[in-house]
């Protein structure tokens, strides 16, 4: 048996449905008698994109935001049910290990969006970070292109919202701070599980779920607005889990919650079927069969109205605990993905030679 250096596992891409090649990666290990085998290995890569646009639209009725800014394209949390999987297709990638470790920045982020925010047909509509991987990924930790994008928000002091599942974000309290004094910013973090070890065999590269409720409650005790997504609701599996997450969101500061129920679209299906099948073996069958009772025989349906809350007896019982457990302990339903329902604050910052206002 091969023995794997540290950061190192193996490859698993479900096909590219946009290629007519599979690659596979090899790479030279020596297994336990010191004699040299070869095994598939991924180890983490970063690519750079030159996009010249930073700002994406959206105009799904199920969302309730408009724009996003995605600083990251696949994401180091590796957590198998992310929805966003097949989109690292449209990048000659694949949607498993691909998507985990080969990683896309957007180094000129903050700079995009100030020239984004200096468009005269730029109105100051609410912003999430972000619509698609986790703005706080590890890379961030060096990157800082989140933290950048933020300070733009502060300067224009346009409403945002953020919605991540890392503690890293800790690290820009000072920012979140300014900005809460400014303008409209809230965070919310995605908290699924409770349990560690179910929490671990579907995202792996996740901190824990206390180590994340923590998080919850040092934004809280900083005032800035925050509050939990037990999302994706997977049946048979985190919906045991909702009370007691609810309550400690609650006991950490949380003031509001949100859950959406899962759904596979694509490749995500089976990137999340084996590591369900591999890491939770007995309760594979039974979570996989709820999906489906859940959308209609299928593990997926993009049907705007049912995709975010699935159908049928057992979907309609987990949501209503969830909603019942949530109004008991006080909290509002919503998440960061929210536009806020008043007038924008954004201002453009004066630069050098602008003549003043009559008022300043």
């Amino acid at each position: 048996m091969a023995v794997l250096p540290p950061g190192v596992r193996p490859v698993d891409n479900p096909p590219n449905r946009f290629s007519r090649e599979e690659i596979e990666y090899l790479d030279g290990l020596l297994d336990e008698d010191g004699d040299e085998t070869f095994a598939k290995v991924a180890r983490l890569q970063v690519f750079e994109d030159t996009t010249r646009n930073i700002l994406a639209s959206n105009d799904s009725p199920d969302l309730g935001f408009d724009w996003s800014v995605n600083p990251y394209r696949g994401c180091f949390h590796a957590c198998s049910y992310c929805y966003a999987r097949p989109s690292h297709e449209y990048l000659g990638f694949g949607a498993g290990t691909d998507f985990d470790r080969k990683i896309v920045v957007k180094p000129n982020a903050p700079e995009l969006l100030r020239e984004a925010f200096d468009k005269p047909s730029w109105k100051g509509d609410f912003v999430l970070f972000s619509g698609v991987t986790d703005c706080y990924q590890p890379l961030e930790a060096s990157y800082r292109i989140t933290r950048g994008c933020l300070e733009v928000c502060a300067a224009y002091r346009n409403p945002c919202g953020i919605i991540t599942k890392a503690p890293l974000i800790e690290r820009d309290l000072d920012v979140l701070i300014e900005l809460s004094k400014v303008t409209d910013v809230s965070v919310t973090l995605s908290i699924p599980l409770w349990d560690v070890d179910k929490a671990r065999a579907v995202e792996p590269s996740v901190a824990t779920p206390q180590r994340r409720m923590r998080t919850v409650e040092a934004l809280a005790r900083a005032g800035i607005t925050v509050g939990v997504n037990v999302a994706p609701l997977i049946p048979g599996l985190s919906d045991e889990d909702i009370p007691q997450i609810l309550r400690a969101a609650k006991d950490a500061g949380a003031s509001r919650a949100n859950t959406v129920f899962l759904r596979l679209p694509g490749s995500v299906a089976p990137v999340f079927e084996e590591r369900l099948r591999k890491y939770l073996p007995m309760r594979a069958d039974k979570v996989m069969r709820r999906v489906r009772e859940a959308r209609g025989g299928k593990l997926n349906d993009a049907t705007f109205g049912k995709r975010q809350s699935g159908e049928g007896p057992y979907a309609a019982a987990a949501l209503e605990l969830f909603h019942r457990t949530a109004k008991q302990l006080g909290l509002e339903r919503g998440a960061s993905t929210d536009a806020p329902d008043r007038p924008t604050t954004f201002r453009r910052p004066p630069k050098r030679g602008d003549q003043l206002g009559l008022f300043g």
